[in-house]
This record gives C-alpha cells, sequence and structure tokens, in this order.
C-alpha cells in the first residue's frame, strides 16, 4: 500500500495500537498525539513522521493542520482518534467546555482544514465514537458547553453524539466528491484515556479489572477494517459500527436536522477570534 495515514491520540492505546499495524503493512503513517515523550516514542518505533497538539487549544489544531498540508500532497485515511472522559466542567482557553472541544470541535477543525488532500485523494475519515453516546448523550444545539446541565459522562456521551452526527453530516456534504467517513465504538479498551476523569470509569481502567476488557489492539481492529476495507461491500459510508458490523445508534443520532445542525454550528464555535 501506498497510503498516508494521520492517527491522531496515537501516543498510546488505540490510536499506537493502529498506527503500528498500519506502518506493519506499508502504510506512511503521522503520528499525532499531545505527550511529547509518548508520542515520539510510537514514531520512532515504526520510523514515522510525528507532531504534537493539544486539542485543547484550537490553535494548535490550525498550526498541525498547516503542517500536514504543507508536509503532504495528498492525505489517504485521517483517523479522528483522540480524546477521553474528563472530569468536572472545566472552560478552554477557547471558551468551550473541554470535553465537547477535545472530543469534538477539535476533530472537526482539523478534518475541515485538511478536507482539501482527503477529498483529492478520495480518502476516509475515521472517527471513534462510543456506544456511551446512547447512554445520557443528549445533544442540545443552545447548549453543547454544558452550562445548564453538566456531569462528565453526559458531556462524554453527547461528544461521542456528536461524532456520529459529524460523520453523518460529512458523508452527505463530501461523499459525491468521493470521500468516505465512518465513526465506530472500539469496545471498552484497557486504555488511560479516563486518567484525567473523576468518575467510576477511571477506576474501572487503572485496577485489575482491567484485564477483563479489550486490548488496544482488538480495540483498534474495527478502524483497521474501516481503512482496508471495501466500501459498499464490507461498509457503507455515513455509517456507525462496532465489531466490524453495524452497530445500535440512537435516535438523536439518525436525526439529519441535528447534524446539519450541528455542522452548522460548530463552523462558527471553531472561527478564529
Amino acid at each position: 500500500m501506498d497510503r498516508t495515514i494521520v492517527v491522531t491520540g496515537a501516543s498510546d492505546g488505540i490510536g499506537a495500537a493502529a498506527a503500528r499495524a498500519f506502518a506493519a503493512q506499508g502504510d506512511r503513517v503521522v503520528v499525532v498525539g499531545r505527550s511529547a515523550e509518548k508520542t515520539r516514542a510510537v514514531a520512532e518505533s515504526i520510523g514515522a513522521e510525528h507532531h504534537l497538539a493539544d486539542f485543547s487549544r484550537l490553535e494548535q489544531v490550525r498550526d498541525l493542520a498547516d503542517v500536514l498540508l504543507e508536509r503532504h500532497e495528498r492525505i489517504d485515511v485521517l483517523a479522528n482518534n483522540a480524546g477521553g472522559i474528563m472530569g468536572e466542567r472545566t472552560m478552554t482557553v477557547d471558551g468551550h467546555e473541554l470535553t465537547f472541544q477535545v472530543n469534538h470541535l477539535a476533530p472537526f477543525l482539523l478534518t475541515t482544514l485538511l478536507l482539501p488532500r482527503l477529498v483529492a485523494a478520495g480518502g476516509r475519515v475515521i472517527t471513534t465514537s462510543s456506544v456511551a453516546h446512547r447512554f445520557g448523550g443528549r445533544l442540545d444545539l443552545d447548549d453543547l458547553d454544558s452550562e445548564r446541565r453538566h456531569s462528565p459522562e453526559r458531556a462524554y456521551g453527547a461528544s461521542k453524539l456528536a461524532n456520529i452526527l459529524f460523520t453523518v453530516e460529512l458523508h452527505r456534504r463530501f461523499r459525491a466528491e468521493g470521500l468516505l467517513s465512518a465513526a465506530f465504538h472500539p469496545g471498552v479498551v484497557a486504555t488511560g484515556f479516563s486518567a484525567d476523569s473523576s468518575t467510576a470509569l477511571r477506576l474501572l481502567y487503572r485496577t485489575g479489572l482491567s484485564r477483563f476488557i479489550r486490548s488496544p489492539e482488538n480495540g483498534a481492529e474495527t478502524l483497521l477494517w474501516l481503512a482496508d476495507g471495501v466500501e459498499g461491500v464490507d461498509w457503507t459510508s455515513g455509517g456507525y459500527y462496532a465489531k466490524r458490523a453495524p452497530a445500535h445508534r440512537s435516535k438523536q443520532s439518525r436525526d439529519p436536522e441535528l447534524a446539519r445542525g450541528l455542522w452548522d454550528r460548530s463552523v462558527e464555535l471553531t472561527r478564529p477570534r
């Protein structure tokens, strides 16, 4: 294969496992992470290019996009994998609730900035969502920053719902130009994604119970399948998947008007100030 694949959140967990698997099959991988030490270590282990970006700062996302556009004439796959479940309500320097920005606004911004390269390559945008979108994940376009109601679990579920709605609208807007999109649930995976959270999930991921959940390599399987499979045969653009098969979705995630509204609001919220 001769593809350029950008993987965010690739310093650990699912992203690192996917980066290693892509490199092993001959893809040109770009490793993106927040931790300088971990990101560099993953990149060096597979001989890949790497970049740092903190998604809690949209300016760093814009800088990342600028570098990628300058260095790569085509991008075949963008794996939007960065994200996590956070603690109590925190506002970013950009004025947005942290979970919503890191899990949705930042990947939305990165994707839209990279669209020229992705569309030109007939590329794929694959976004890591979660079954959590079905449990408490309710999206209110008038309260995206959780001013009226907030809990770490609610904010996380809403952001994962936003990932699916983004995928749906990306498909509607750009499928005719050759761009493919999909969202997926990786399963409950043994990673450090909840390390900054004060929820019960943090205890699960940091105790012996973690041995009963999936490895990062297993969690990355559906991402690899979406990147390598034949669209229209193995999977269909605009869909949501788990364990390499269509997955059950919430009613809100199937609302096309909500998807359009979220896209428009996301454009407004990611404009430079």
